[in-house]
């Protein structure tokens, strides 16, 4: 069989199966571009399981693009709580904003236009074009990368941008004539359900016949794919802080700035420690952990004035970023008395003090709210169970104050 007849078998095969068998999601119940653009955004980095109920809530409360465009950024990261890469929720709606002010707050059917909005890069745009308007556009995603490696058998490297442009002119050769959409979402499904990423299901698959990795029996070494550099570890200290008097039942909280990493979310205030001070995390150190609460105290006493007792121990959890690796010890807390003078930090001559204290001194403001002195972080305030309900939090501390208030 010749290169064009394995390519004609592949595309007719596929789509036949995919006509059967495809799965029924909530983004598929009709080919609305905004729909579509949602769900391809949501589903960069996530499984479909667990994007279905964030999916359907965000829908429900963001309809429309104009709805999305016109909603507070708090509300919208709420709604994408515990999905992480939450740059995607922010893109998205920049994004929305910009098809209101440009087009009226109806998506573009042109490519050029779908991919100059911000966060939609070459997959995304490919996949808004077949999907929702059946261009005849590549949409490769390492599930199509990955497909597509084994079927023809590549040997480049998939996390080269080389190959990536190659394998969207393989792609873009296969899509069937008037059924791109259904050509690429067929790609994806055998890249999600069959053709995964270990162990592929050579068997059920409807174009193992003439898959050449099957046949040279290099189906679970292909694709190639160097490996990307592990993500760096942070070492940091956190304490969750009980209020007092009219904060009772409350702990203190903090909004990081912003821009940067998780800007303007929610966090309980904790500091990081450089590469050296790593020890201190050890369950075998126990001097060091009278000195790190001692930080901690200190830490706060020069963002909000308060002083704090560190208790104990409460836990340790990790989170890994794309890039960064949070090693993470939480303590408990309470109040002591209100410092009548806040020392200057930068005076200091105390080795400790120049700890980073996660960005405090950098990029939050200070004012008189909840409590906290004027000398104070207007980022910080005390908050209730109820208002976890409201503020956004990254998965880390959304999980330690939910075991908190359990």
């Amino acid at each position: 069989m010749g290169q064009e007849d394995v390519k004609l078998f592949f595309s007719t095969e596929l789509l036949n199966w995919y006509r059967l068998i495809k799965r029924d999601l909530p983004w598929r119940i009709n080919r609305d571009p905004y729909r579509v653009w949602v769900s391809e955004i949501m589903l960069q980095q996530t499984r479909v399981d667990t994007v279905i109920p964030y999916y359907n809530q965000f829908m429900s409360k963001f309809p429309t693009v104009s709805a999305l465009a016109e909603a507070p950024e708090t509300e919208v990261l709420k709604s994408w709580e515990g999905l992480g890469y939450y740059s995607r929720a922010r893109n998205l709606q920049a994004g929305a904003k910009e098809v209101v002010a440009r087009y009226g707050g109806i998506v573009p059917d042109d490519k050029a236009s779908v991919a100059g909005l911000k966060g939609v890069g070459p997959y995304t745009s490919g996949a808004i074009m077949s999907i929702a308007f059946n261009r005849p556009e590549p949409a490769v995603d390492g599930n199509v990368m990955r497909v597509l490696s084994r079927y023809f058998c590549l040997e480049d490297d998939i996390a080269k941008a080389s190959t990536r442009v190659g394998i969207e002119r393989l792609a873009a050769s296969l899509i069937p004539e008037g059924a791109a959409g259904d050509f690429n979402q067929a790609l994806m499904e055998l890249g999600a359900l069959v053709c995964t990423p270990k162990s592929p299901s050579c068997l059920p698959c409807p174009v193992m016949e003439h898959c050449a990795a099957r046949l040279a029996g290099r189906e679970s070494e292909l694709p190639i794919k160097t490996k990307a550099k592990p993500p760096r570890p942070e070492f940091r200290a956190a304490a969750i802080v009980l209020g007092s008097g009219v904060n009772a039942g409350k702990v203190l909280v903090r909004q990081r700035p912003d821009t940067g990493l998780l800007a303007q979310m929610w966090e309980l205030p904790h500091l990081l420690l450089p590469p050296d001070k790593a020890g201190w995390l050890a369950e075998s150190a126990p001097k060091e952990q009278g000195e790190l609460a001692e930080l901690i105290s200190r830490m706060l006493e020069e963002d909000t004035g308060l002083l704090i007792r560190p208790r104990s121990w409460f836990m340790d959890a990790d989170h890994i970023f794309s890039h960064i690796h949070w090693k993470m010890r939480f303590y408990l807390a309470d109040l002591g008395e209100v410092a009548d003078v806040l020392e200057d930090v930068a005076a200091s001559s105390e080795p400790e003090r120049n700890l980073l204290a996660a960005e405090a001194n950098a990029g939050y403001e200070a004012a008189d709210t909840h409590g906290l002195q004027a000398a104070g972080m207007s980022a910080y305030r005390w908050i209730g169970k109820e208002d976890m309900e409201t503020l956004p939090f990254p998965n880390l501390f959304l999980r330690m104050l939910k075991q908190f208030w359990e």
